[in-house]
């Protein structure tokens, strides 16, 4: 298995690092990293360099992806998803589906938005997201982030919420959370990710995963 590249679907729920802890366990190899991570509330393609297989995980790091997000009209996050603190809610109409349209469309392009404050981006050497837990100030860098595609897969409302579930197909360094984040703010509202799941980096694509993190592997 040295210098393989496992394909893993990420359950929700647990941490990138979880899944290379039960990894490790099982197949019983200590050298593994991962081409980027996956937030415990989000699900789906992992891509896993085993041994010499790590060697490959920078290029791979640098590939586009595809995700569908769940983005929650009506409120804002502390962390921009649901494990955050709830700071603002205001009431949600039942949108024109047009009107949702066009502020998602308006986001394909490179837009410069802020990173979220709960991030593994380093500043003075410390993950944003431990500097935010601990209280302290922090100053959230902007970044081009690029949406190749956005296409809107459907829309409930809910009280005084509007669920709208979106594909998205970004390219490398791209936060879904500042896009759902964008999004509501063209609409007028706040917005939190309500769920994300990857399914796919590149050519490679989450129902080819060859790992069950429950019952050992298969297909390698």
């Amino acid at each position: 298995m040295d210098g393989e590249i496992l394909l893993v679907d990420k359950p929700k729920g647990i941490t990138s690092f979880d899944v290379i802890r039960r990894l490790r366990r099982k197949l019983g190899i200590r050298k593994m990293g991962h081409a980027g991570t996956l937030d415990p509330l989000a699900s789906g393609l992992m891509l896993i360099g085993v041994g010499k297989g790590t060697k490959r995980l920078a290029s791979l790091l640098k590939l586009p992806k595809t995700y569908e997000a769940e983005i929650i009209l009506g409120e804002r996050r502390s962390t921009g998803d649901l494990e955050g603190e709830v700071l603002e809610t205001v009431p949600v109409p039942d949108l024109a589906e047009a009107a949702v349209q066009e502020a998602l469309s308006s986001l394909v392009g490179t837009q410069e938005l802020p990173v979220p404050k709960y991030s593994a981006i380093k500043q003075d050497g410390v993950p944003l997201y431990k500097k935010a837990r601990r209280g302290e100030d922090v100053a959230t860098p902007v970044r081009a982030m690029e949406v190749r595609e956005a296409e809107l897969l459907g829309m409930q409302h809910e009280r005084d919420r509007l669920r709208v579930t979106v594909r998205f197909a970004v390219g490398s360094g791209t936060y879904i959370r500042s896009l759902a984040e964008a999004f509501g703010q063209k609409l007028g509202y706040p917005a939190t990710l309500g769920g994300l799941r990857r399914t796919s980096v590149g050519d490679y694509h989450v129902e080819d995963a060859n790992i069950d993190l429950d019952t050992k592997c298969a297909n390698i």
